[in-house]
């Protein structure tokens, strides 16, 4: 979507005194638009279909089925959507498998307005938003054998190892299209292909990939 756009962002929170307090600071930024407000995994599912949001905001320990279960099922029917994760948890069970479920960012409710408003504009824009709190979190995942990483396919071309380098380290679509000097749509392109060969769902989890080979790092 073009970012001169309004962004629509659904909210998906339990407890009532933090989805309120949410829905009061986007509603009061006039290039976001809050379209719609779940309780639980089982809603926001459901409100997806009938407000069509471009980004989720997307608590995890919720009533009946919980974020984690949300964002696979959400990833499966909409895969465009954005969906970043705004939690208090910080252990390594929640963390990588919001990740593997396919989260395009992670940030925790200690998060301040302006990062926060930071982080939905970045998703949009291709970035990779992590709370500083859970670097140490994403560090050990990426110690772990290979065992469970996709193998590395030979039809990767150089110009797509490019990409996934500058993926990892965080760049949206324009900020590799003015790198690599080539156009946004080339990269667009180029993400798709990227998805497919290595059977990834998302930035998130080539950048991940790219981190475990070796191909950047966090710094």
């Amino acid at each position: 979507m073009m970012m001169s756009e309004k962004v629509k962002i659904l909210v998906v929170e339990d407890h009532a005194l933090v989805r309120k307090g949410l829905l009061a600071l986007l509603t009061a930024k006039p290039d976001l638009e809050v379209v719609g407000e779940a309780v639980d995994g089982i809603e926001a599912i459901h409100m997806v279909k009938s407000c069509s949001p471009d980004i989720i905001l997307m608590d995890l320990e919720m009533p009946r089925k919980d974020g984690i279960y949300a964002i696979r099922e959400i990833r499966q029917q909409q895969p465009q959507i954005k969906i970043l994760v705004v939690t208090s948890y910080t252990d390594e069970q929640h963390v990588i498998a919001a990740i593997r479920a396919g989260a395009n960012g992670y940030l925790l409710k200690t998060t301040v307005p302006d990062d926060l408003l930071r982080a939905i504009r970045g998703v949009m824009l291709g970035q990779l938003p992590l709370d500083p709190a859970i670097t140490s979190t994403v560090i050990r995942e990426l110690e772990k054998p290979e065992v469970d990483l996709p193998i590395w396919p030979d039809n990767l071309t150089d110009r797509e190892v490019s990409v996934i380098k500058l993926i990892a380290r965080g760049y949206s679509n324009i900020r590799i299209a003015e790198d690599l000097m080539i156009s946004d749509r080339t990269v667009s392109t180029h993400v798709g292909r990227i998805l497919a060969k290595l059977e990834l769902e998302n930035r998130t989890q080539v950048a991940l990939y790219a981190l475990r080979k070796g191909l950047a790092d966090l710094e």
